[in-house]
């Protein structure tokens, strides 16, 4: 018992480190289980934002922005 009694019983620094790693890893987990759940809808999305009409809109006003600025 004396090699292993070298301030290692009572040093919490490993306990500290333990508590952090748990933390970190639920967080880990409730993100996947996040992205697992939205992942269909998360793909969808990307067909919206490149074929909607709001995307155009916005090219389209910042085009005019653009023209009335150079003009000037």
């Amino acid at each position: 018992m004396k090699m292993i009694d070298m301030g290692i019983m009572e040093d919490e620094a490993a306990q500290t480190a333990a508590e952090y790693l748990m933390i970190f890893g639920g967080i880990i987990v409730i993100v996947l289980v996040a992205v697992i759940s939205y992942q269909n809808y998360v793909r969808g999305l990307g067909g919206n934002l490149t074929n909607g009409s709001e995307i155009q809109s916005v090219e389209n006003n910042l085009q005019d922005i653009n023209q009335t600025l150079n003009q000037t």
